[in-house]
């Protein structure tokens, strides 16, 4: 493998990518703009003029603040690659650590400054889209301390967990010889499986306050949709999100018996019994169809090809020297390839997202066929446009933007796919 055309790979990746980017954004900002001024026939009893005029300008703020940093993202990249960034980092460490504190220290401490370096980079981004962009559209309710204490709490997380993960992850690359990728894998895969049983109980409390759903009829009603669905959690709760954000949402969590079912308050103090239950009929028809199962698989298929990718890339010195970074002589090049390949694979897998896009999409709209089927579609219908109301998310996003990047479908997709029972419902929603 030829070092100059990694280089030269690696370029037309990141531009090509950034120049997609840019494409699309801008097809996607004049075609809200354009749209901005009418709400579309099939909504227009449904969706109120203000609420389509601030989705419109929400959309077009965040597409327009994902250019500037997609932009610096790129610029921050090569800054870590071809620039000498991590080359720069990496022999600093090596020099300071290796002699006194061993292999294993200095790599730990390789991936923990490079992480710690790639956090801080994007704090900025991360504190003007909180109080700046989502200040200006009445969604944040984060204070400057909650949001310092995310911070903190976020780095004990990672330091606690990642660590010892990291730690695994590089004794294994160094005692497994040639076929470490796939025992890797197989730790990462048992590691993100323990992951979905402590988080609900361990971690997300961390965050988050979660009580008990205290309605009784709500509590009535959600607990027979299971019955009826043959799901079983082991509790419904209802977690603080209004302490952060104005958006809402429901999700399940957990593996098999630790499943819980958890609403956010801004959802339950949204949507009337029947919507909250039609959305969680939604969220079942993912378990139900296998969706779940089948984006777990995906990851870990997807996982295990790219460490095996990067155990045969990390035995080739053009892997290095193509993306700037001058390999060890007298210590393990692990850690160092595990980062370089953090940072090079990005840019490639990009060009996948609208397969992986394509294939969310399709789930959501068999879940939607399953909750209709266990509840009443008029009030999953609802339930979505005051959901897209609320998360001022547009009703006329472009089409190939959407195609592209949309996990969801577009609302008018999404209604017009709906099994409609009868023609009142129709005239009710005006969503064809």
């Amino acid at each position: 493998m030829q070092a100059d055309t990694v280089s030269t790979a690696f370029v037309v990746a990141v531009v090509g990518a950034y120049l997609v980017r840019l494409w699309l954004a801008g097809r996607q900002i004049r075609h809200v703009a354009l749209h901005r001024a009418a709400v579309p026939a099939a909504f227009a009893r449904t969706v109120s003029p203000e609420a389509h005029r601030k989705a419109a300008d929400y959309t077009i703020a965040h597409t327009r603040l994902g250019l500037v940093a997609g932009a610096y993202g790129a610029a921050v990249l090569l800054g870590w690659t071809l620039l000498g960034g991590l080359d720069a980092l990496n022999a600093a460490l090596r020099e300071a650590l290796l002699p006194h504190a061993g292999a294993m220290a200095y790599q730990l401490a390789l991936l923990a400054c490079f992480a710690l370096a790639g956090g801080a980079l994007e704090l900025p981004f991360s504190w003007y889209e909180t109080f700046r962009l989502e200040q200006r559209y009445g969604f944040n309710r984060m204070t400057f301390g909650l949001w310092l204490a995310d911070l903190a709490k976020g780095l004990l997380v990672a330091a606690v967990v990642g660590l010892p993960l990291a730690a695994l992850v590089l004794w294994i690359m160094g005692a497994s010889g040639g076929l470490w990728w796939l025992w890797a894998w197989a730790a990462w895969v048992g590691f993100n499986l323990l992951l979905l049983v402590v988080y609900p109980t361990l971690i997300a409390p961390l965050f988050n306050k979660f009580r008990p759903l205290a309605d009784e009829t709500l509590t009535a009603r959600v607990t027979a949709l299971m019955q009826r669905c043959g799901f079983q959690a082991r509790g419904l709760f209802v977690m603080d999100g209004s302490r952060r954000s104005a958006h809402a949402n429901a999700y399940f969590t957990g593996l098999g018996a630790a499943k819980r079912v958890v609403f956010y308050d801004t959802l339950l103090a949204r949507l009337a019994p029947g919507e909250v239950e039609a959305v969680l009929a939604h969220e079942l028809g993912h378990f139900k169809r296998r969706h779940v199962l089948e984006r777990m698989l995906v990851i870990f298929a997807l996982s295990l090809a790219a460490l095996a990718l990067l155990g045969w890339l990390a035995q080739r010195t053009g892997f290095y020297r193509g993306l700037g970074v001058v390999p060890n002589l007298d210590a393990p090049n692990d850690a160092l390839a595990l980062a370089l390949f953090s940072l090079a694979a990005p840019p490639f897998a990009f060009f996948a997202s609208p397969l992986l896009a394509h294939a969310s999409r399709r789930h959501e709209f068999e879940a939607d066929a399953y909750a209709c089927a266990h509840s009443d579609g008029r009030d999953l219908a609802t339930a979505l446009l005051k959901l897209h109301e609320d998360n001022a998310t547009t009703l006329t996003p472009d089409p190939l933007y959407a195609r592209f990047y949309y996990s969801h479908p577009p609302a008018s997709e999404r209604l017009a796919a709906l099994p409609r029972p009868n023609a009142d419902a129709d005239a009710a929603l005006q969503a064809a």
